[in-house]
């Protein structure tokens, strides 16, 4: 039993998933390693973006530099068991949730680090978790200052022969953190890619790429003219610089087994399944997943050929519209128009909606209106 007192506020909370801004967040996954992320810390980042006439962007090599600091006061631990250990029909506090966490079945800690994946979202604190069983259902809850319990989020690990390394650690691509099809870096990098790992043959023409896209840009009279009452210089390259992360990093994906609960499940049903089961598994759209065949030339040329077949979970086409609304119109972004094979690129209609297929946006309403839930599912990749 804990009991405690305080005068500022609910000592004692658990946060169950009706508010995305206070619940955890699963990266990624291969067969045996995961990525995963606390809620964010506090009410997001500020920008100390540039005025006009010193309107100088930062590196970028370190895009988010100018994000005010992380708050203090927000300790975060992590709570991870496989689904079969029934953890939600524990009593959700910590201390009843800390005490049924068996260390033997919850992997090991690779890494543990405050990240900024987004500046829309806020400091997160990351967790690399080794040791994971291939093809298994897991349950993650968080839990804040040793008493606030964020959770369940569940997710699935890969099957044994998914062949793609994990990435992240990225300054210039911070929401960059899932799997990649690379060939798996050498065993002293812990078998994920950082920023000291990735080849200088990739990220070499990515800098080269944001600086140019840069000088471009701020050719414009940035901060004196305005060509948007609501976007800024800053805006623009900060979306266009996600937009460029997702499309040259594609993120390796898998069709899982039917009878798992995560990660995109395909809508056929299995016969064991109850009424109700089938019926929520036929609700669920099918993931933007496109086959690559081993040996396929990548769409981004300064990526080595992949020599095994794998699927490509498509970035989701808002990553793309943002980058379109923020940036002024002589940059000449356009996204691909959506009745004319959008879908061979991005996933479309999963967060957004779109009338007769003319791309006239209903901002949360696609289906199922998110990019991923709390279940594991991941319909496109938003990162």
């Amino acid at each position: 039993m804990q009991v405690a007192a305080t005068e500022n506020g609910p000592l004692f909370e658990h946060f169950n998933g009706s508010d995305p801004d206070v619940f955890p967040l699963f990266g990624d996954s291969t067969s045996n390693q995961a990525l995963l992320y606390s809620p964010p810390m506090g009410d997001g980042v500020i920008f100390n973006d540039p005025t006009y006439p010193n309107y100088t962007l930062p590196s970028p090599e370190t895009p988010f530099s100018n994000a005010s600091p992380p708050p203090r006061n927000f300790s975060y631990t992590l709570l991870l068991s496989p689904t079969t250990a029934g953890l939600p029909s524990r009593p959700q506090t910590a201390c009843a949730l800390t005490r049924a966490v068996n260390p033997r079945t919850n992997g090991t800690l690779a890494s543990q680090q405050l990240w900024l994946r987004d500046g829309s979202d806020g400091y997160r604190t990351e967790w690399l978790i080794n040791g994971l069983t291939p093809s298994t259902n897991y349950t993650m809850y968080t839990v804040l200052n040793g008493a606030k319990v964020a959770g369940p989020q569940y997710f699935v690990t890969k099957s044994g022969t998914f062949s793609c390394p994990l990435v992240h650690s990225l300054p210039y691509c911070p929401s960059v953190s899932y799997a990649v099809p690379l060939a798996f870096p050498a065993r002293a990098a812990g078998g994920v890619y950082t920023s000291t790992t990735l080849p200088s043959s990739i990220t070499d023409p990515l800098m080269s790429y944001l600086s140019n896209f840069t000088t471009s840009l701020t050719s414009f009279a940035c901060g004196r003219d305005y060509y948007s009452p609501l976007k800024s210089c800053a805006d623009c390259r900060r979306a266009y610089q996600k937009w460029l992360c997702s499309v040259s990093f594609p993120r390796c994906g898998e069709y899982p087994s039917i009878n798992t609960t995560g990660f995109a499940l395909p809508t056929t049903v299995a016969p064991q399944d109850t009424a109700a089961q089938q019926t929520f598994r036929a609700s669920i759209p099918t993931a933007a997943l496109s086959a690559v065949p081993s040996g396929t030339t990548p769409r981004n040329a300064n990526l080595p050929v992949f020599n095994q077949s794998y699927y490509s979970l498509l970035p989701c086409l808002e990553t793309c519209a943002e980058a379109d609304r923020s940036c002024p119109y002589f940059i000449g972004f356009k996204c691909p128009v959506i009745q004319f094979n959008a879908n061979e690129s991005y996933g479309i209609g999963y967060v957004d909606g779109y009338r007769d297929g003319h791309g006239s946006y209903e901002p949360g309403a696609g289906n199922p209106g998110v990019a991923q839930d709390v279940w594991g599912n991941v319909w496109c990749n938003q990162s």
